[in-house]
């Protein structure tokens, strides 16, 4: 049987492992505060392709440093590269140590690349008679494929991987492996910052490779070509195309000291891997493992049969004798509630699972009645999405006890998952896959049509959650959180399930009447722009317009990418002043963008059913508390343009004779601020209801009492006000207001000398969240920060300024939230028709009859205002009229 080698390219699969799980950096950190995403999928890489390959000899290839034989060929090669994060740097060394724990060696060589490691090897191995599979981020290496050689390229994070072959390469780019080397002379590298010819990319390059064969061919016959702009870039780059082909060429003669007698695959090493494993927090990996629990030495539980019963139409009677506490799911596969299918449900407690695909077995009396049971506790993952899927049945939950998706959440808002599994194994239940395990993910995802398969998942769900509520509650007590989560977020749920259900009317032809407007305004402006420009061109093209502004206009070059001129929004902001055409299509792109993310964006999602838009609140999402919005996503459309305001006519009541009102807090992180610091000056502005921009304005700038504040003045103090909060610097600030660095330091120490409770505040609450770790809202609610005694400046100055911000934006978000719950309270207590239809940050928007409007004219700005009591008084604005619009 022919002999396999494996062998790896650890820096590229590290930095592919690293960015494909760069999203969930903050959950992947060990007790020690070391980053783990990289060494997590490096580990989900080598389970995959170890039972792939069952290789016989293996090793994993590094990178010595960035000074190369290339490097003295070219000074500049990979030269334009980013800086390595630290995230990922500080990961390298324990990469090592897994690689070793899993009996595979590892090999670095001085001034040479770990591609020419595996080139090397490679061919030594084919010599020997061994099939060898390379396992790597970069394409490069497919010029090592043989009959005997297989590169499998990692793409989609680290698991799934395209293999190459001889056949495969030539099938892909019609090119054999070697004059992989040769495209790569001619394209160039912009990764590894080499050359190549001028303006030939990758398909101009293959087809001339397909004609010539290689580089070299192809400039003994370049007096054959046409005269062009390519064969003038061909001449004049003829030494850059040979040195970039040089650049390009593995070494497969490298002076390694270790031969194929020295890679012999030993296995995993148990008990280092073990150790290995518990010093990063795998648990998952732990588990797999199968390893006895006390040579663990973690309360990592052992995979558990589960025993479940399939439900039926002649056993639903088997559901009545479950008691007064039930675990509950309702499997809706898209994320999407509102619309998802069923897949299936289950419910139980203890040992008692009963599950069925057929859902219309919930609407019968039994399980239905058991549902809206008031006397009986309910446990469930994402009560509100319960709710509304048990809505769409016709059917109620009532007596929601424990949401595990939300207690997870409150306990440490920087895990977010929205998959049970995941969550469940972040608390060190590990006796559940993830949904994305069983289901598949993207265009794979789908239900099984095993039923073993579908119901063993499901009941599983339901005993972690049956089994993590004890656990989890208790760290809720211990964290004196337990009444954010039984006084404000969970019945908040409720609130917000009604509001979904309710959902927002919209006016379909007023929408479509405004698509038309905006068409119209596109084609003018379109048009003033090609005046302006002196010829038509693509706007919406980059580079185009780059060359318009900067090579035909003159304009100065503000910022340059790899790819050409710079025309992003903030450059060209900076150059608004220079020529009225940027003005223009800055507007072009605003309006652009309202027609399509907006008009035909609200368009799609508009239900045929009701003409309403029935969005999403995700309860779970932000590491401050506050609510977001999607599908679609209410809280961002624009209101800084008047045409972006006008969207707003289109949202309207649902039935005759009923107006929309608006409520909305005024300045509430501002008196938050000043609540938190005890500031007499910021407190007393407040207390005397002062224009609190215009009172900053005089004491930054030392006006006097009868002094005039002009409107650049009030913007400017209006900037540090709301940037104190977020804790800008002094560069962010001159950045902001067109100051410089000098004077926005200024600033802001005039600032603090103001208002020095602030000063001392932000002083206080950074060094308690060295101190503890996390920091709070006025109801508890806990962000932990984990780099905020990092020694990477970047990381640890951002850490601090969340630092000081998040007990600003969470306990805003904790007011609206409470006053939410009164005002749903109020209306029912009231007996009134009107509905609370949406929240857009600090803003409550209801539909009501035109005779109840003058009530709750008093009743919403009287339950909000006394939503907390601070020490100094919140202030709500409140309107309405025919249409959202007019209500503000």
């Amino acid at each position: 049987m022919t002999k396999q080698l494996l062998l790896i390219d650890g820096n590229s699969v590290a930095f592919r492992a690293f960015f494909a799980l760069h999203s969930q950096l903050d959950k992947f950190t060990n007790k020690d505060g070391l980053h783990t995403t990289a060494i997590y999928g490096f580990n989900l890489m080598l389970d995959h392709i170890l039972k792939v390959v069952q290789p016989d000899a293996a090793l994993v290839a590094f990178d010595a440093g960035k000074t190369t034989f290339r490097t003295e060929m070219f000074s500049e090669y990979k030269g334009g590269r980013a800086k390595t994060p630290p995230e990922l740097s500080e990961q390298m060394p324990y990469l090592k140590q897994l690689v070793a724990a899993y009996g595979i060696k590892s090999y670095e060589l001085v001034n040479y690349e770990a591609d020419d490691i595996i080139g090397t090897l490679a061919a030594e191995a084919s010599d020997s008679g061994y099939k060898t599979t390379i396992v790597t981020g970069d394409r490069d290496l497919t010029q090592l494929a043989t009959d005997q050689v297989t590169v499998s390229v990692t793409h989609k994070g680290v698991t799934e991987v395209e293999h190459y072959t001889p056949d495969h390469v030539f099938e892909k780019f019609g090119l054999t492996p070697e004059q992989i080397i040769d495209m790569k002379g001619l394209m160039g590298d912009t990764s590894d910052n080499y050359p190549g010819v001028t303006k030939i990319g990758e398909k101009t390059a293959i087809k001339l490779l397909k004609e010539y064969g290689s580089i070299e061919n192809l400039y003994e016959h370049i007096d054959e070509l046409k005269p062009s702009k390519m064969k003038e870039h061909l001449i004049e780059d003829h030494d850059l195309a040979l040195m970039s082909k040089k650049l390009a060429r593995i070494n497969q003669s490298a002076p390694l000291e270790v031969g194929l007698a020295d890679l012999m695959y030993q296995g995993p090493q148990t008990q280092e891997l073990v150790s290995f494993y518990q010093e990063m927090n795998f648990r998952s990996f732990l588990a797999k493992m199968n390893v006895e629990q006390t040579e663990l030495s973690l309360d990592t539980p052992v995979s558990k049969p589960i025993d479940y019963t399939i439900l039926t139409a002649a056993n639903l009677d088997l559901v009545a004798d479950l008691g007064t506490e039930v675990s509950f799911y309702l499997e809706m596969p898209d994320a999407n509630y509102h619309l998802s299918a069923f897949a299936g449900f289950v419910i139980g407690h203890g040992n008692q699972w009963f599950v069925s695909r057929d859902v219309e077995l919930i609407a019968q009396p039994v399980v239905a009645k058991l549902l809206a049971d008031t006397q009986v506790k309910k446990n469930v993952f994402n009560a509100k999405a319960m709710i509304v899927g048990l809505n769409r049945l016709g059917l109620e939950l009532k007596n929601v006890n424990f949401d595990l998706l939300l207690v997870s959440y409150l306990l440490d808002t920087n895990d977010n998952s929205n998959d049970l599994g995941l969550v469940a194994h972040e608390h060190g239940y590990e006796d559940i896959e993830s949904d994305e395990a069983v289901y598949g993910k993207g265009a794979k995802q789908a239900i099984p049509d095993d039923d073993q398969v579908l119901f063993t998942h499901l009941a599983k769900k339901a005993r972690a959650i049956d089994q993590l509520a004890t656990q989890l509650f208790a760290e809720l007590d211990k964290n004196e959180q337990t009444p954010l989560y039984t006084d404000i977020e969970l019945p908040l749920t409720n609130v917000l399930a009604q509001m979904e259900i309710m959902g927002i009317k919209v006016d379909v032809n007023r929408l479509n009447e405004m698509g038309s407007q905006l068409i119209e305004r596109l084609s003018e402006l379109e048009q003033t722009i090609y005046q302006e420009a002196g010829q038509e061109f693509n706007i919406n093209s980059t580079k185009q317009l780059g060359e318009i502004l900067f090579e035909q206009m003159k304009l100065p070059v503000i910022k340059k990418t790899k790819t050409g001129y710079s025309t992003a929004v903030d450059v060209l902001e900076k150059l608004r002043d220079q020529a009225p055409i940027v003005d223009n299509i800055l507007k072009y792109r605003q309006i652009a963008k309202l027609q399509s993310t907006y008009i035909e964006g609200l368009l799609k999602v508009v239900h045929s059913s009701d003409s309403k838009i029935h969005t999403r609140y995700l309860q779970t999402l932000t590491q401050t508390g506050r609510l977001s919005s999607v599908d679609p996503n209410l809280q961002n459309i624009p209101i800084r343009l008047e045409e972006g305001r006008k969207i707003r006519q289109a949202f309207v009541p649902s039935q005759p004779g009923w107006e929309i009102f608006s409520s909305d807090y005024s300045q509430i992180e501002l008196r938050v601020l000043a609540h938190i610091t005890g500031d007499h000056n910021l407190q007393e502005a407040f207390l005397e209801d002062q224009d609190i921009h215009a009172s900053t304005a005089r004491r930054i700038f030392k006006l006097g009492p009868d002094e005039p504040i002009d409107r650049n003045l009030r913007r400017q103090a209006k900037a540090v006000n709301f940037g104190i909060v977020y804790g800008i610097s002094d560069y962010g600030l001159s950045q902001n207001i067109g100051i410089t660095r000098k004077q926005a330091r200024t600033f802001i120490d005039t600032y603090f000398e103001e208002y020095p409770g602030v000063k001392n505040y932000i002083d206080t609450v950074v060094k308690q969240a060295k101190k503890m770790g996390y920091v709070e809202t006025i109801t508890h609610r806990r962000r932990y920060l984990p780099d905020i005694n990092a020694k990477n400046f970047n990381q640890r100055s951002f850490a601090e300024r969340t630092a000081m911000n998040t007990p600003i934006q969470g306990s805003a978000a904790d007011i609206i939230k409470i006053a939410m719950i009164g005002m749903q309270t109020a209306l029912k207590e009231q007996g009134l028709k009107a509905k609370m239809l949406l929240q857009i940050h600090d803003e409550l928007v209801f539909e009501a009859p035109l005779e109840e409007i003058p009530q709750l004219e008093k009743l919403v700005p009287s339950v909000m205002d006394s939503a907390v009591k601070l020490d100094v008084p919140l202030k709500v604005e409140s309107a309405h009229g025919a249409t959202w619009y007019d209500a503000k």
